[in-house]
């Protein structure tokens, strides 16, 4: 058989995009942010550990828009991959294996991770009574 006659594998414009699919790509994106959210947590540590005015430097960059974004990000990346590996976890006991299994613990986990994150942050201004920045009185 000549180099023109071998048959081409599928490239991704062919697919159709399936949850599957897209939960295991989200996966692996979420594993390299949570590495790299990782260094900012360190950073923050470090900070905190360097005394006041390095911490509240990186409280002032934390605590910024952008900074509460990232956090907020890193917030769902970390609840993202843990519910994910739960249901990696739950296919290794053999459970869930069939496609309509595969399909609802996709969305389960989608959903759970869109309602935990913002329990989480909800629950955290709730506590700190900092909505927005605002300064308590």
């Amino acid at each position: 058989m000549s180099a023109h006659e071998r048959p081409i594998s599928p490239h991704l414009q062919i697919y159709r995009w399936q949850i599957t699919m897209v939960m295991s790509i989200l996966h692996r994106i979420t594993g390299i942010a949570l590495g790299v959210g990782t260094i900012v947590l360190v950073y923050w540590l470090v900070a905190a550990a360097a005394g006041p005015k390095y911490f509240n430097t990186a409280q002032a960059i934390m605590g910024s828009i952008p900074g509460r974004i990232v956090l907020f990000g890193f917030t769902a990346c970390l609840v993202y991959h843990l519910l994910n590996g739960i249901r990696h976890l739950a296919w290794d006991t053999g459970a869930g294996m069939e496609i309509p299994q595969f399909y609802r613990s996709g969305w389960l986990v989608a959903v759970l991770t869109v309602f935990l994150t913002l329990a989480i942050w909800i629950a955290g201004y709730a506590v700190a009574g900092n909505w927005f920045g605002a300064e308590a009185g």
